[in-house]
């Protein structure tokens, strides 16, 4: 639709452009900590600091001008319609017009994955790599990507989007209805849209203290630009921020409509698969620059045992050292016993279903069933769980530590929000300077195993070295937090990921209406359909939310092999099977082109 067909009020433009300007008043005046006048804002920033002013303009006006978009709509549909004009101009993966080959799919998605790989060892040009501090770096396994790398914010983004599109519409904020084509369209816009800001609102801040340009980088261009090194430097950092967090969000498109699957699921498979991998055979010591020896035994859970139960006398072994190898970290025995139990609990649940009967309208003897599983949400609810427990572990961070939202009335530098241990506590008490010690950060942190609550719990003298930033009671209260909030969200983003991804009884009753299909013995006619597809969907969307979740806080609190997070081990083994099953269907409508049309 051009712009000049959207219904429009122009006045809407003055009162925006003064909430701007008010805006832009009060932001300054929070970064100088007093209270500006007319004239000393207009010579003190918008003259003598205008470069500042230049920078702020840069990211706020583009925000006001998407607010004026959808203030201004005067049309009777969603409000999302006024965001067109940006909407129709987005990058785009377009579908293929007809059938994609199985084995073009193949190609495809392995082209992807092998192009994710080689971009996550493409270190970002100009950053200090001794420097740079991983704030996501609890979550890094299932936010895919790498640390330092063009793949630093992962699918944080994208992940990020989709948590807050979903939340607008399940609150019923936005006047859509996902059965419309148009509607739908214009969602799937605004979230990419919402991809690019959120892109920014990650990167920006990261540049500032976890992301450091080499002072050569630096050097470099101030020989070029005089005084402007370190901003440029900043900027560069920032766009090659975006260029690798939107290539993902392009490369997660193009699986979904070229390839098999998701590329989110993709990306996240492969991170955990190569982190659970290099866990449990890796030789290398922890500390790689001290030799082997049996206080710096290597890493991976296999040579790790081997090397103590070779090198241990009996009463080393029986001393504490059959304890170091059954539940200390890194890697210890029972984290690959862990993973492997998840692994087989999550196939598990996989296989397990309701299964519709089914009949053709027409031909006799066509037969078929619905299979509702018990993992029916999949796992999109824990993956925007833990995107959510990553942005407060970030953002907790950053107005922890970060020099200018520190500074931030309420949130800046406030311990209820999350605290943080300074470089020399946390070499002192052996935690990594990314660990929330205090406030709401510190309760929704994952729990990393057994050695880190269960056997401090039971024997607090023995592991006092927890207790040095916590007492037994905040442990306890942090575990039960941490669990309460991975199962309830869970339930919570099921319900509305089965809303937003038409996946309720009311949409998958005219989808299988319009397949020709029906229930042998009742009326051939949605209302029925969906009537008796909300015995079990409702239900069993809420099931399989609570389990969901329940298995990734139980996975994180026995531990996984290489650190990767119950989450991560629970979505790669459900992406494994979902993958497969896919991969089955693709063959059996290359098969069976006539079924084509039911998937379809």
């Amino acid at each position: 639709m051009p712009e000049e067909e959207i219904p429009r009020k122009k006045g809407v433009a003055l009162p925006i452009a003064i909430s701007w300007f008010i805006f832009a008043y009060l932001y300054f005046s929070i970064v100088e900590w007093k209270l500006l006048g007319f004239m000393d804002f207009f010579n003190k920033i918008l003259i003598g600091r205008w470069l500042d002013f230049l920078i702020f303009s840069l990211w706020s006006i583009p925000l006001f001008y998407l607010t004026y978009l959808m203030a201004s709509y005067a049309g009777d549909k969603s409000k999302l319609y006024g965001l067109r004009p940006v909407i129709d101009y987005l990058p785009i993966i377009k579908k293929p017009k007809g059938h994609v080959q199985f084995k073009e799919k193949m190609i495809w998605t392995i082209s992807v994955l092998l192009l994710y790989f080689g971009l996550t060892n493409i270190y970002i040009y100009g950053v200090d790599q001794q420097k740079v501090v991983d704030l996501f770096a609890s979550f890094r396994a299932i936010m895919a990507g790498a640390s330092g790398s063009l793949m630093h914010l992962g699918i944080g983004p994208i992940v990020t989007a989709s948590i807050i599109m979903q939340l607008f519409v399940g609150a019923k904020i936005f006047n859509i209805d996902l059965t419309k084509e148009e509607d739908k369209a214009i969602y799937q816009g605004t979230q990419k849209l919402l991809v690019v800001i959120m892109i920014f609102v990650e990167a920006v801040p990261q540049v500032f203290g976890y992301l450091q340009p080499s002072n050569a980088f630096v050097s470099g261009l101030n020989s070029f630009a005089p005084g402007y090194g370190d901003f440029l430097a900043k900027l560069i950092i920032v766009l090659q921020l975006f260029f690798g967090s939107y290539l993902v969000f392009l490369m997660d498109e193009l699986v979904s409509k070229w390839g098999i699957g998701s590329g989110i699921s993709l990306f996240i498979a492969a991170g955990v698969s190569q982190a659970i991998f290099t866990g449990t055979i890796n030789w290398i010591p922890s500390n790689e620059t001290m030799p082997v020896s049996l206080s710096n035994p290597p890493s991976g859970c296999i040579p790790k045992a081997v090397y103590m139960l070779q090198n241990m006398s009996a009463a080393q072994l029986f001393g504490g050292g059959i304890e170091r190898i059954l539940f200390a970290p890194p890697n210890p025995i029972i984290a690959l016993l862990g993973t492997t139990l998840i692994f087989f609990l999550v196939a598990y649940a996989q296989s397990t279903k309701i299964e519709i009967p089914l009949a053709h309208e027409r031909a006799r003897g066509a037969r078929g069933r619905y299979p509702i599983k018990l993992m029916y949400s999949s796992n999109i609810p824990v993956i925007l769980t833990s995107a959510l427990l990553a942005n407060v572990a970030m953002w907790s961070m950053l107005f922890w530590s970060n020099p200018t939202l520190s500074k931030v009335p309420l949130l800046g530098h406030n311990p209820w929000i999350g605290q943080y241990p300074t470089p020399e506590q946390a070499q002192q008490w052996g935690i990594q300077p990314t660990t929330p010690i205090g406030g709401l950060a510190y309760y929704l942190n994952r729990v990393r195993g057994l050695a880190y609550w269960l056997l401090p719990l039971m024997n607090p003298q023995m592991y006092y070295q927890v207790f040095t930033y916590q007492t037994y009671w905040q442990l306890v209260a942090h575990v039960i937090v941490f669990v309460s909030f991975m199962i309830g969200m869970s339930i919570l983003f099921a319900k509305f990921w089965i809303e937003t991804a038409n996946m309720n009884a009311k949409a998958i009753a005219k989808q299988i209406q319009s397949s020709g299909m029906q229930i042998p013995g009742f009326r051939r006619s949605p209302a029925v359909l969906e009537r008796i597809l909300n015995k079990y969907i409702p239900a069993v969307t809420i099931l399989s939310g609570f389990l969901i979740g329940a298995l990734a806080a139980f996975a994180d609190l026995i531990g996984t092999v290489g650190n990767t997070s119950g989450t991560g081990v629970l979505l790669t083994v459900g992406i494994f099977i979902q993958f497969y099953e896919a991969m089955g269907r693709e063959q059996l409508m290359e098969m069976h082109p006539v079924i084509r049309q039911f998937f379809e």
